[in-house]
């Protein structure tokens, strides 16, 4: 099934999703929008700003999530090779996966939030295009994973889904401490 669109001067057909596939979508569009729109309105400077004890800021936390979905996403297509090796990780390694958790100078909203547009794009191209949501791959070796444990990319989704709506609800408190501003309510 397909609708015709009319992109600029071409009508193109385009799927029209139903079923699983749409609803991983919607779930993980409504947590993007949760996640992005607590920065609303914010100068770089505020996006950088901490809140709380925690070294999370806005801007850092859009970061973060759009670093955690590219990896994941790579991952459904490459398997444990698109993921560092956490057992060989260095000091060094860490202070840099750190950084994503920051504004760091040269950082601004505008391009945090269009980074992250770009990946979710391509993860949502990446949902329509899957031939088997139940296609997997082993886990890299960590710490947090069973050594012998595989996910689907349908579980991949549910951990990308999870993820950011879990830092959605960080960036909520954040902003709330910022300035006010609530997400709802």
């Amino acid at each position: 099934m397909s609708d015709t669109v009319q992109n600029d001067t071409v009508a193109v057909d385009e799927p029209v999703l139903s079923g699983e596939r749409a609803d991983l979508l919607e779930a993980l569009a409504k947590q993007r929008h949760f996640l992005t729109f607590a920065a609303r309105d914010l100068t770089d400077e505020q996006a950088g700003r901490r809140t709380t004890v925690s070294e999370l800021c806005l801007g850092g936390l859009i970061k973060h999530v759009t670093s955690v979905e590219r990896t994941w996403a790579n991952f459904i297509v490459e398997g444990p090779s698109a993921m560092p090796d956490f057992s060989a990780m260095t000091e060094e390694d860490f202070a840099r996966r750190a950084d994503e958790f920051r504004m760091l100078p040269g950082d601004t909203l505008d391009g945090v939030r269009a980074e992250y547009a770009e990946v979710a794009r391509r993860t949502d191209e990446l949902v329509v295009s899957l031939p088997d949501l139940d296609a997997g791959h082993p886990l890299p070796k960590a710490p947090w994973f069973q050594g012998d444990a595989r996910w689907s990319a349908r579980r991949v989704l549910v951990h990308i889904i999870a993820e950011t709506a879990q830092h959605a609800g960080h960036a909520d408190i954040i902003r709330e401490a910022l300035d006010g501003a609530k997400s709802m309510g």
